[in-house]
């Protein structure tokens, strides 16, 4: 009965994304820190999961929790931002402009930096009692994390670049699908079941994600992992920024837009003919 069907939702999406285009700075920074320090929680409870269990399924079976709540909130990530504003542009609704949407994705993106790296520096204070002990096994799976996912990759040069960007595009294929899968339904227990089925896909997977790493690797940083800020911004944060960006873009909004919105029955239906008025001969003489 909550079902949405897709012309519909694809409708919401393109308005979602427009209301997003036009949001004040203050409260599209507010959003946006809060959807990072939301999923920063989240993914910290993963990896303390998968540490303590040595069952890595168990945390990624619980790291959507984050997800789901900080959108059923109205809070904001990046890789949402990403598949929901450039439709608003591309669907010409007045006032929607490229040079918005880049205003929204720098915000977005300076905003779930704060907050992810927020969480981080508090999350290290938890790990070694305020940076008076080394860190604890969580605090030291952190730092593996941060060392694998950045000179792993580098040590695979070209390869391990292509391979990083690859897992950003299939991150928010999977991603974007949750993001618009909010959408999809009316209730909330509907809204979180579709929202958890890619997001748990995703995670469990090791794809990159943008914002979740904007937290693990200052994590790892703080933590002493061996590896620098330099590394883990060319060996992942850019490179998956640029894929979940793609990603995004190119496996869930286009598609949509494109048999859901642009090809939908109003649009195609030929304008109804004017009528024809009937002309009655005037008898002569």
């Amino acid at each position: 009965m909550s079902y949405v069907m897709p012309q519909d939702f694809v409708s919401q999406m393109i308005a979602t994304g427009e209301k997003k285009l036009f949001m004040s700075t203050r409260d599209t920074l507010i959003r946006s820190f809060m959807g990072g320090a939301i999923l920063a929680l989240a993914a910290a409870m993963a990896v303390t999961i998968s540490t303590n269990t040595g069952n890595p399924l168990l945390g990624a079976a619980f790291f959507p929790i984050g997800f789901i709540m900080l959108y059923l909130m109205g809070f904001d990530l990046l890789t949402g931002v990403f598949t929901l504003v450039p439709f608003a542009v591309i669907a010409r609704r007045p006032g929607a402009t490229w040079a918005g949407m880049w205003r929204n994705w720098g915000l977005v993106f300076c905003g779930n930096f704060a907050g992810a790296f927020t969480v981080a520096v508090l999350m290290a204070i938890t790990f070694t009692y305020g940076f008076s002990t080394p860190p604890n096994e969580i605090g030291q799976a952190l730092g593996v994390i941060g060392e694998g996912r950045t000179v792993g990759y580098a040590d695979h040069g070209a390869a391990g670049m292509l391979t990083l960007f690859v897992r950003g595009v299939l991150c928010n294929w999977m991603v974007s699908t949750g993001v618009v899968a909010f959408l999809m339904s009316k209730d909330t227990i509907s809204k979180a079941v579709v929202m958890w089925m890619p997001v748990f896909l995703f995670f469990y997977m090791g794809f990159e994600h943008s914002v979740v790493n904007m937290f693990l690797f200052p994590s790892g940083l703080l933590l002493g992992g061996d590896f620098t800020v330099m590394d883990y911004l060319v060996w992942n944060e850019l490179p998956t920024v640029l894929g979940n960006l793609v990603g995004g873009l190119t496996f869930v909004g286009l598609p949509l837009y494109l048999t859901h919105y642009k090809t939908r029955p109003e649009r195609r239906r030929p304008a109804p003919a004017e009528p024809v008025e009937e002309r009655v001969a005037t008898p002569v003489g």
